[in-house]
């Protein structure tokens, strides 16, 4: 196999990422913006969603262990400061967002992450602890009429609310923690599509999308996929036939992929690899960064899953975080490493830092003294 253009291609596609990201790093919060446009406008502020981003991407790139001490202290408290202490949970100042059961799952666990992965810690209880948590994690059988509860005709958007409902069983006491993942799994292989591996409806890169978004509750517990060979060819038909209009759809199939584990014929491995190169390369922007969308930047990336000619009931509110213009995002910026590392593993390739990552810190610093 020979993946030699392919990889050179991509690595050549991070020409000035660095000097994006260093541009997106705010002194005052310690935290990060979502794009160039939220740095201008004074309605937006850094995020945790991006601040997080920003951490993965530094920590694929083994700059962990070289941040200076300031700047790790700087990372805890933009988290701590994030936590409210009556409920737990970890919230920007937008007063939407407490609103998007989604936006508060990731929330929570890119926070606790975040935390545990620099040395920190939350300075409050888990919702779960406060007693917080929704009615439902009270009793197995209103955690099922839940799920049950929850629209599938947008997959990507439905899945992402089942997975995010599942935050809580990670909180419990083990006994009911096991009990729970047994339930969630046994109900979870009930409404798979037998014949493609996937769950729900819509099109196949929102399928493959929510069947991703299934992955992080089968992940979080280190639990086997079920119908993984036919998941596979669902997204081999679907690299070969759809056009990929957001870079989640490039990353998905790919995480997906990496974590199956299937054993994938040499020239269908090439043919992925250059097809996601290829994909990612459309998305490049000229500020060095990479746009979640073909189009623009999607400026609330909270309802981008739902697509104009798509739909799903009971949409929570838009939290937006930068302007929706024709360039590089956090949301992008962070799936584009990720990608990068599971091609890599796929291929059996050592990966190494992308070149110019080195340099971060001397960027951030340079920052600081200009200002």
């Amino acid at each position: 196999m020979n993946f030699t253009n392919s990889f050179e291609k991509l690595d050549s596609l991070f020409d000035g990422f660095f000097e994006w990201l260093a541009g997106q790093y705010d002194p005052i919060t310690g935290g990060f913006y979502y794009a160039k446009s939220s740095i201008s406008d004074s309605s937006f502020t850094p995020d945790i969603e991006s601040t997080a981003q920003a951490l993965n991407i530094l920590s694929r790139n083994e700059l962990l262990t070289k941040m200076p001490v300031e700047l790790r202290a700087k990372f805890v408290s933009f988290f701590q400061n994030k936590q409210d202490p009556e409920t737990g949970y970890f919230l920007d100042e937008n007063p939407h967002m407490k609103d998007d059961e989604v936006m508060v799952s990731r929330a929570f666990n890119y926070s606790i992450n975040s935390l545990d992965r620099l040395g920190g810690s939350p300075l409050y209880p888990s919702p779960v602890e406060l007693n917080q948590a929704p009615h439902y994690v009270n009793s197995e059988e209103e955690y099922v009429k839940k799920w049950k509860s929850i629209s599938l005709v947008n997959s990507w958007r439905g899945c992402d609310l089942l997975a995010s409902s599942c935050m809580y069983i990670g909180q419990m006491e083990q006994e009911k923690q096991e009990k729970m993942i047994q339930i969630a799994e046994k109900y979870l292989e009930s409404i798979q599509d037998r014949q493609t591996g996937l769950w729900g409806e819509g099109s196949m890169y929102v399928r493959i999308s929510g069947t991703f978004k299934l992955h992080t509750f089968y992940h979080k517990f280190g639990l086997t996929m079920p119908r993984v060979e036919k998941m596979y060819q669902s997204i081999l038909h679907c690299l070969r036939t759809e056009t990929a209009k957001d870079m989640c759809y490039i990353r998905n199939p790919i995480d997906l992929l990496s974590y199956i584990n299937v054993e994938i014929p040499g020239h269908e491995l090439e043919e992925i690899v250059q097809i996601t190169v290829d994909n990612i390369e459309k998305l490049k922007r000229p500020d060095g960064g990479f746009s979640r969308e073909i189009d623009d930047s999607p400026s609330a990336p909270n309802v981008a899953q739902v697509k104009a000619d798509e739909f799903y009931p009971d949409m929570p509110v838009a939290v937006h975080l930068g302007k929706g213009l024709y360039e590089g995002d956090m949301n992008a910026g962070t799936q584009t490493t990720l990608i990068r590392l599971q091609l890599h593993k796929l291929a059996g390739k050592k990966v190494i830092p992308i070149n110019g990552s080195g340099r971060f810190y001397e960027l951030v610093e340079n920052r600081l003294q200009e200002k």
